[in-house]
C-alpha cells in the first residue's frame, strides 16, 4: 500500500548548514524530487513529496532561513512539515546549541535562541501559510532580503497582507 506520500528529510537547503546538521547536500533532494516527479507525471500518478525541515538549528541565521524560504518557493514546495530545533542530550547539535561552538572544528557558530528568532525561522519555513505573513516581512527584513517581498514569482510574500492574512493575524494574537 502507497499512501501518495513520500516524506523525505533533506532538514535545510544551506551547504553550512547541512554541514552542522551532519546531512547530504540539498542537490541529493532536488535529485530525488525531479525523479519522482518525472515518474509522477509519466505514470499520471497523483502522488506528493512531503519534505521535512527543521527551523532554528545552530548554526543557522535569518539569511540562511530566507534562503531556505527562496529555495523551497523555486521548487515548487510550500513546506508543512517544519520542525524547531529542540536539543536533546548526546548529540553534537545540542553541544552546539549550548555552547555556540561547533565540536568537529571548535569554532564559533551562530546559535538562534531567542522567542523572536525562533518564530521568524518558523514563519520563513512555512511563508506561504497567511498567519505567518507579518513575521515573515519581519524576518526578512533583518535579512536583508527585501527582494524576496512583492508581486513577482521570487516573492515569499506580496508587498501588503490580504484580509486572508489580517483576519487570521488579529485572531491568533
Amino acid at each position: 500500500h502507497v499512501s501518495g506520500r513520500l516524506k523525505v528529510a533533506p532538514e535545510h537547503t544551506s551547504p553550512r548548514v547541512l554541514s552542522h546538521m551532519r546531512k547530504a547536500p540539498l542537490d541529493l533532494f532536488k535529485k530525488l524530487k525531479k525523479r519522482f516527479d518525472n515518474i509522477k507525471t509519466k505514470h499520471e500518478l497523483r502522488y506528493e513529496i512531503i519534505p521535512y525541515f527543521i527551523s532554528s538549528h545552530p548554526g543557522c541565521t535569518d539569511t540562511d532561513m530566507a534562503e531556505l524560504a527562496a529555495e523551497v518557493k523555486s521548487l515548487g514546495i510550500k513546506p508543512e512539515q517544519v520542525q524547531d530545533f529542540t536539543p536533546t542530550p548526546i548529540t553534537d547539535a545540542t553541544c552546539m546549541y549550548h555552547t555556540g561552538i561547533d565540536p568537529t572544528n571548535m569554532k564559533p557558530i551562530y546559535v538562534p535562541k531567542t522567542a523572536r528568532e525562533r518564530r521568524w525561522h518558523r514563519a520563513l519555513c512555512q511563508f506561504s501559510d497567511a498567519k505567518n505573513w507579518y513575521d515573515v516581512r519581519e524576518a526578512l527584513f533583518a535579512a536583508g532580503r527585501q527582494d524576496l517581498i512583492g508581486n513577482h514569482a521570487a516573492a515569499l510574500i506580496g508587498p501588503r497582507p490580504g484580509p486572508a492574512v489580517q483576519k487570521s493575524w488579529t485572531t491568533s494574537r
